[in-house]
């Protein structure tokens, strides 16, 4: 399916005549824009008629802040045939967006919140009580959410960790824990949802600046 992904994704580079952003990676920006002095960053999809759209696991804060501003390209396939292609703004986008952040905003607000309610005794009960602690403990408690050199900063110079310091990493496991639960699994969005968007099947180059210079002219 990635490979199958990826060829669509490359087709609609090619018939809209986008350009890869430089240092393209799979969980960057799909493809860019230029248009009237204006560099729009877009988001490539693909579903089958008939079927919502998929997005992405583990949807969370960073997603919503990222997709604020991205402009859609939905293509829409019967088996191996492009049946249509969809172009969304930001703001066709806008309202799926907002009731997804709020269905998710208390969860990642008590990330915000509860880690700095932790105290010391509540970090004794959990991992035990040490007046130090080593690299080995604070890798045990975080794993691999630090780096080397986060926990080397952490250290502070200092051959072991201070019970305030660990509290520190604590509560930063709490926070990871936390928001990691929250994230949504693939969140979909509906046929219904996009229907409303405009149809392109012919002249897409042609008929994708159009619009985009439309949305534009209302969003100076």
């Amino acid at each position: 399916m990635a490979a199958q992904d990826d060829a669509r994704e490359n087709r609609l580079i090619d018939i809209f005549n986008l350009e890869r952003p430089t240092n393209h990676t799979r969980h960057g920006v799909d493809a860019v824009l230029r248009i009237d002095g204006h560099e729009l960053a877009f988001e490539l999809k693909s579903t089958t008629t008939g079927k919502g759209l998929t997005t992405v696991r583990d949807f969370g804060p960073d997603h919503i802040e990222k997709w604020r501003t991205r402009h859609w390209i939905i293509s829409i396939h019967n088996g191996s045939d492009l049946t249509l292609c969809r172009y969304g703004s930001p703001d066709a986008m806008s309202s799926w967006i907002e009731d997804r952040w709020q269905y998710i905003r208390p969860d990642f607000e008590l990330a915000r919140i509860a880690p700095e309610r932790i105290t010391l005794a509540d970090m004794f009960e959990v991992i035990g009580e040490k007046p130090a602690y080593s690299l080995a403990d604070a890798q045990k408690l975080h794993k691999k959410q630090y780096t080397k050199a986060q926990y080397t900063a952490a250290l502070n110079g200092d051959p072991h960790f201070t019970p305030e310091r660990m509290l520190t990493i604590f509560r930063e496991r709490l926070r990871y824990v936390i928001r990691r639960g929250s994230t949504l699994n693939n969140p979909h969005v509906s046929p219904e949802y996009l229907a409303s968007w405009p149809a392109i099947t012919s002249n897409y180059a042609e008929e994708l600046r159009k619009l985009v210079r439309a949305w534009l002219a209302s969003n100076p």
